[in-house]
């Protein structure tokens, strides 16, 4: 499976982004959870958001919990992730994942594959 981030770029503190990860055509993922992660420049990678094989479920690290969202179309074989509220500390470079099972979980050992990331940068 190969997974293709994009949607980054340079926003202001307040503003909005949505970045896009689309599986490559033919690889659902439609029996797995989706996860996306970040890191930031001197550290390591860190969750940021998962959802599972249905859609229905969803978790969130702390600090992102109520500014991003994460949804999922499988008919487009893609996942989303909604960023609000940015501010300076979110930015990173953002990677998706296809998670081993239907749910993923935090830990990024859960997850298989692994898209380029795409880099998000905040401006305060």
């Amino acid at each position: 499976v190969q997974l293709q981030a994009s949607g980054g770029g340079l926003v202001q503190a307040g503003g909005s982004l949505r970045l896009s990860c689309a599986a490559s055509p033919g690889r659902t993922s439609s029996n797995n959870a989706m996860g996306w992660f970040r890191q930031a420049p001197g550290k390591g990678r860190e969750f940021v958001a998962t959802i599972n094989w249905r859609g229905d479920a969803t978790n969130y690290a702390d600090s992102v919990k109520g500014r991003f969202t994460i949804s999922r179309d499988d008919a487009k074989n893609t996942v989303y992730l909604q960023m609000n509220s940015l501010k300076s500390e979110d930015t990173a470079i953002y990677y998706c994942a296809q998670a081993l099972s239907a749910y993923g979980g935090s830990a990024s050992d859960r997850y298989r594959y692994w898209g380029q990331g795409t880099q998000v940068t905040v401006s305060s």
